[in-house]
């Protein structure tokens, strides 16, 4: 969803005249209880995993979400239930979209790369494709091929993601805020793969028979005037077609065909429904899917969270005889449940990696919770093995931040709670700049400066990117300074810690803080500077993030070591 268009229709709600919203009719409390004893809370997962695609293979739930321009993009997670997920692999192992993605140019891919995409498996050739428009121009496919999905009830191997680039290259052609359908006819013999896109006027793309290349694309439904929909979803159940488009942002409409080209029939699903959280607008642009052999239909949608970003929440559907969804409402306030009959009872579990808990970096390769701020120099960073521990050597000479590649981050777990980076800061040289930063774009760091005197201990403030070029306007001022760490052995330990309230604010005034603090033990932690108060803006649309940096100002060859990182809630 591109933020143009958001802005537009966020503050000025056009109505859509002839339409009769859906009458939402809560479960049976006979029936709910029959089919799940338990219940579960919305938020189902408190981190920003906006523009979702949802979808199942067997027993298996899969989720795909944007990235724009982290490295890798388009993360993938499963689940059995819809509650539980756990991040599984990366459709995109690298923003293979042009230089700025590198952070090698004089210009940045902030706020570019991934948006609202779409990945589907394909039965026929046992291949995932992930599909999307990078820049308003030119569409993207990548494919996993070999995944035994299909024959071992949706499960895919974790060593089994074998993600390539597609031979053909991109199509040209945007493929805008797209939903790819797997067309399967009742014989399994055909299955035709169509793209539904576009803003406002939507267009069906198909496919070729390997859905690398477009065949034909035809405009299947235009909007009434005034109306704005994106974010669409495709999906055929008992031979009817359907395309599910949000109005951002605060509402989702189905369309409905006997063809896929249409013509279609509009009617509202989910328009300006309150809840579940406060202050985090209205739940909105998700997908449909259904539990093992249809028994229940769910829409899993997200809510503009910021500070913390954009999060997914989960609520039933029920059909009407005509074949009209309707959702599922809290059957006292009539607003978006704040708890539901859990979706799936199974004794089948994710193995969740907590976000809680110690990362030492011990293994092979970076776990799923990671990504870069663009594509990393691969040969500046490295993982150290059995012992643990992550090396980052300086891969940019810079005063700026933004414009430092190799700054590794991940999601912030909401409502609150801190991120702790243990750093040996020995191996950094003169003009080095180390830290652990609250990534976005308006940011704050608590580091390490190598300079003529030693390393000493800072807070920096005012980094920021400008509105809408995201170009930097601010490169950080040192709002205050600690110690100097004058011995081998402080700069072998420092901790440097982030506790960061990320509880909804969205369209208020109220702005929440994060702390910042070192530690030269671990154990006893000094609080540096004062609070830094986050943005709530939407605009940037990726949350704020932790991060670990190393970036020179004066010349390459320092290193630093991240030892552990550790994530605890707060309060």
């Amino acid at each position: 969803m591109h933020f143009q268009s958001f802005q537009h229709v966020f503050f000025t709600i056009f109505p859509l005249v002839g339409l009769v919203s859906a009458t939402p009719s809560p479960l049976p409390a006979t029936a709910a209880a029959a089919a799940a004893p338990s219940t579960f809370t919305n938020p189902v997962l408190w981190e920003d995993y906006p523009d979702l695609d949802v979808f199942r293979v067997g027993d298996v739930f899969y989720y795909s979400s944007s990235t724009f321009a982290y490295s890798p993009g388009a993360p993938v997670l499963k689940s059995y239930d819809l509650i539980n997920w756990e991040p599984v692999t990366h459709s995109v192992l690298e923003l293979n979209f042009g230089a700025r993605y590198n952070l090698n140019t004089s210009s940045s891919a902030y706020v570019k790369g991934i948006w609202a995409s779409s990945l589907r498996y394909r039965a026929s050739n046992d291949k995932f494709y992930w599909i999307g428009c990078i820049e308003s121009s030119k569409t993207y496919i990548w494919t996993a091929s070999g995944t035994r999905a299909g024959q071992n009830n949706g499960e895919v191997a974790p060593d089994g993601w074998n993600w390539t680039a597609s031979s053909a290259g991109p199509i040209n052609a945007c493929y805008y805020d797209c939903g790819i359908l797997i067309d399967e006819s009742a014989d399994g013999k055909d299955d035709t793969m169509y793209v539904v896109y576009g803003n406002t006027k939507l267009s069906v793309a198909q496919l070729s028979a390997d859905g690398l290349r477009q065949v034909k694309t035809t405009q299947v439904f235009a909007a009434p005037s005034g109306m704005t929909i994106e974010g669409a979803r495709m999906y055929k159940i008992k031979g009817t077609y359907y395309i599910f488009v949000t109005r951002p942002a605060d509402a989702e409409y189905v369309l409905k065909a006997s063809n896929p080209l249409g013509p279609y029939e509009m009617r509202p699903f989910v328009v300006r429904v309150p809840g579940p959280l406060a202050s985090a607008g209205f739940s909105h642009q998700g997908g449909i899917v259904s539990t093992p052999g249809d028994k229940a239909w769910y829409y899993v949608a997200f809510m503009d969270a910021y500070p913390g970003g954009r999060i997914p929440v989960v609520a039933p559907l029920v059909w009407s005889a005509e074949g009209w969804p309707s959702l599922v409402t809290d059957s006292g306030t009539k607003s978006w449940g704040a708890s539901y009959p859990i979706a799936v009872q199974t004794n089948k579990t994710v193995s969740v990696p907590s976000s809680l808990g110690l990362d030492d970096f011990k293994g092979g390769k970076l776990g799923q919770a990671w990504e870069w701020n663009h594509n990393p120099d691969n040969a500046k960073w490295q993982l150290v093995g059995a012992s643990g521990g992550l090396v980052l050597r300086t891969a940019t000479v810079t005063g700026d931040l933004f414009a430092a590649m190799n700054t590794l981050t991940r999601r912030i777990l909401g409502p609150k709670s801190s991120g702790t980076f243990r750093l040996d800061v020995s191996g950094m040289r003169e003009g080095d700049r180390a830290g652990a930063v609250l990534f976005r774009d308006r940011a704050a760091y608590i580091g390490v400066w190598k300079d003529k005197t030693g390393i000493k201990v800072v807070m920096v403030t005012g980094l920021n990117l400008a509105e809408g070029t995201w170009t930097t306007s601010g490169t950080g001022t040192v709002a205050a300074t600690g110690p100097i760490l004058a011995d081998v052995a402080a700069t072998k330990n420092i901790w440097l810690r982030i506790e960061a309230d990320i509880t909804p604010a969205f369209g208020s005034s109220t702005e929440r803080k994060a702390v910042f603090s070192y530690s030269l033990d671990g154990k006893t932690f000094t609080t540096l500077g004062s609070p830094f108060s986050l943005s709530n803006s939407w605009r940037y649309f990726t949350g704020y993030r932790f991060g670990v940096f190393n970036h020179a100002t004066s010349a390459l060859g320092g290193e630093v070591t991240v030892k552990s990182f550790e994530m605890q809630r707060v309060g």
